[in-house]
């Protein structure tokens, strides 16, 4: 007979299991209390408190909060009996059998590796990340235990919650994570957190409650409609704003360099459905878009393509009232609970293999083949005995100091360089893997230690993207080839350029530019290459270009021009300015590149991060989107009054060629207005002609009233203004 207090927490752990699991051994539960409680009784906590309720509590997150079945509940009661008290292994397997005696024994395992005083903390990580053993419930109980004890983490002196904390960090959460456990994950993240940067810690908490009720506002006003279209339409659904989880938070703060009110996800909000159809969440979706705009650019499809834990969801981000970006997640009750417990989720036992859904029995077979485990006599032998397969397309490996580094499958020990530093990376020579020198291609295994070999004076083998994997290690590699290949061609140029010069030519970068393409080059720098590795002379090709640039009897001689560019840097010069609001205050500004705005469009500012007042055109696409994102940075700009100048504009014309069809396009321009034409550039293919004219127009519908003119010229296709 146990005590009231024993025996009200034992009847609330049954209820809890009653609720949550889908079958109860009752009594199984019971023996295994009692025996915890028997096994702790002379224990306390570093609180004062019993330490039977440590035990208890991490039944408790098994049967409620990754809730699989029963014997994950008794384990969790017996977890530390044998580490902390009198009892032995023999004595759990002779109560409980060996299942629950394994896991038992295998939780304690894990235990021991931080508290070992003969390894490093380096070795302890490897062996913890080595340590997959053949029940997924070992992992489960300590996934739990580690929760409480962080839950608890303020009773122990600051020394030993740095140390947990940093643990938990690097490697508890991230296994949540993998497990596909979310609130675990959360809350390890928090917590963890709260211990490591306390400071930073209650600075996001105090900005996000401070926030809480005008967010909870919002986000009431945003679901509203949305309510209102779902019952319309028949759903049976649960709509809410998402939690908000600190450490997230901060690191996107950190990483973003926004201040808190411009993290768009801290309104979020997410749609549960209860259906089985999976295509009524895109139904949802399309009922969300039609009441707010999308951001095309944040839609994710994790159910078409799962996240590899399982995770299943749409995301979108949209516009809601007032301008305010809003992440909408929508799923199914399936989908959530998979989402929320993971492995718990989905674990169904090998003797109701037969039961498996096809959709489940390769993510199934996954979780088991990550603890496959060897016979093994003894813990050393039982540590090197297991076999990592948690991250099926990505491995940690450690630095020589014990650092952990996650890499993608088949990484080299050049991606590991870059992973540490792109100095690393490009200066690497050699390697050694596990203290033996390898290959600079050999392929990485999860659990190496590597050590990087430099030399100042090597760089990078354009031979090494062929078999480095990770995108950073591929991107500086292509970044630096491509360096060299500029400054090589750089030598080819200047070489190009003294010959010029000497022969006195005048060749100006777009007319070199076609004469290359004629000569098979495929660009400029193909061109300046060819001239440094002696595959072209430049004496020849400059004998070239003077032959081919020769214009025949009769032939219009066109104007030099440089197009686009030189147009729109005279016509901003024909101003004398932007003005704010009608004030000309000599504030700093540069005209977008995206659309390329000259006197005449209608025109925005968009006040940017150091480098002042971007002008846009008002129909630019960028400007629009930034309205939307940034409205409180959009300021009203406008060119000068006009004083009668006119400016310039630059037309691009298309069509079928034909005898006098240029004489045709000039006398259309001229006849308006007595309209000026500064340049024309005729280039001409087989039977088609593409042109560009550069003019001078008072204003936008001068410009609009003389391109209707050339395109009722006969043979002509298409006239367009220049725009970039």
């Amino acid at each position: 007979m146990i005590d009231s207090q024993y025996q009200k927490r034992l009847d609330n752990l049954l209820s809890v299991c009653r609720k949550n699991l889908r079958s109860v051994d009752e009594d199984l539960i019971k023996r295994a209390f009692m025996l915890s409680v028997e096994a702790h009784k002379h224990d306390l906590r570093a609180s004062g408190e019993p330490y039977f309720l440590h035990p208890y509590e991490v039944a408790m997150v098994v049967a409620k909060e990754i809730p699989l079945d029963d014997v994950s509940v008794a384990s969790a009661l017996l977890h530390d009996v044998v580490e902390d008290t009198a009892f032995e292994l023999k004595d759990i397997r002779a109560e409980f059998g060996d299942t629950i005696a394994d896991i038992v024994d295998g939780a304690t395992k894990i235990t021991g590796l931080f508290e070992s005083h003969e390894v490093t903390q380096a070795e302890s990580y490897r062996k913890l990340l080595l340590s997959m053993v053949n029940d997924i419930r070992v992992m489960l109980v300590k996934f739990a235990d580690r929760l409480h004890n962080m839950r608890t983490l303020e009773y122990l002196p600051p020394e030993k919650q740095q140390r947990l904390a940093k643990e938990t960090l690097d490697i508890y959460a991230p296994f949540a994570h993998r497990f596909g456990l979310a609130k675990i994950k959360w809350e390890l993240e928090d917590l963890a957190f709260k211990y490591l940067q306390r400071e930073e810690y209650d600075k996001v908490a105090r900005q996000i409650r401070s926030k809480r009720r005008e967010r909870e506002s919002y986000i009431n006003k945003f679901v509203l409609p949305i309510q209102k279209k779902m019952a319309e339409s028949g759903y049976v659904y649960e709509i809410a704003g998402r939690p908000k989880h600190i450490y997230s938070i901060y690191n996107k703060l950190k990483r973003r360099g926004k201040p808190l009110e411009e993290i768009y996800d801290l309104f979020a909000v997410r749609i549960i459905l209860d259906t089985t159809d999976n295509n009524d969440c895109y139904v949802v979706y399309g009922m969300v878009t039609e009441m707010y705009k999308p951001i095309p650019e944040r839609f994710k499809d994790y159910i078409s393509v799962p996240k590899q834990n399982g995770y299943q969801s749409i995301h979108t981000t949209v516009v809601g009232p007032e301008g305010r970006m809003v992440e909408v997640q929508i799923r199914t009750k399936a989908m959530h609970e998979v989402a929320e417990k993971g492995v718990a989720a989905h674990w169904i036992y090998k003797e109701n293999k037969s039961v498996l859904d096809k959709e489940l029995e390769g993510w199934i077979s996954w979780v088991r083949d990550l603890f496959e485990q060897k016979d093994a006599n003894t813990p050393r032998e039982l540590m090197e005995s297991f076999k990592l397969n948690l991250y099926q397309d990505e491995i940690y490996v450690f630095t020589p100091k014990g650092e952990l580094k996650n890499l993608p499958r088949n990484s080299t020990p050049i991606d590991f360089a870059f992973e540490i530093h792109s100095n690393v990376g490009y200066h690497c020579i050699g390697s050694k893997v596990n203290g033996r020198i390898v290959p600079l291609n050999t392929f990485l295994r999860s659990g190496d230690q590597i050590e990087i070999i430099t030399s100042k004076n090597q760089t990078p083998n354009p031979d090494w993207e062929q078999f480095v994997v990770s995108h950073k290690a591929k991107a500086h590699i292509r970044k630096y080839i491509r360096e060299e290949i500029f400054k090589h061609a750089q030598t080819g140029r200047e070489l190009w350029e003294k010959k010029v010069k000497r022969r006195k030519v005048h060749i100006n970068d777009d007319d070199l530019e076609k004469f290359v393409h004629v000569l098979k080059f495929n660009d400029l720098q193909d061109f300046y290459l060819a001239i440094a590795d002696q595959k072209a002379e430049p004496d020849t090709m400059i004998e070239q270009y003077v032959i081919r640039s020769k214009p025949s009897a009769g032939e219009p001689v066109a104007e030099d021009t440089s197009l686009f560019n030189r147009f729109v840097s005279t016509a901003r010069e024909l101003t004398s300015g932007i003005s704010i609001r009608g004030e000309n205050e000599g504030f700093l500004y540069q005209h977008a590149k995206c659309c390329n705005p000259i006197p005449g469009d209608e025109i925005t500012g968009f006040v940017s991060t150091g480098e002042g007042i971007k002008i846009h055109r008002k129909d630019c696409k960028n400007i629009l989107t930034l309205r939307l994102a940034e409205s409180a940075r959009i300021v009203e700009v406008a060119w000068p009054s006009s004083d009668g100048t006119d400016f310039v504009a630059g037309i691009h014309i298309s069509g079928e060629d034909r005898p006098g069809l240029l004489n045709d396009i000039t006398h259309a321009i001229s006849t308006y207005q007595n309209t000026n034409i500064r340049s024309v550039n005729m280039d001409s293919k087989g039977v088609i002609f593409d042109g560009k004219v550069i003019l001078y127009v008072k204003d936008t519908g001068h410009l609009a009233r003389v391109i209707e003119k050339i395109k009722k010229i006969p043979n002509i296709l298409s006239v367009e203004r220049l725009v970039g």
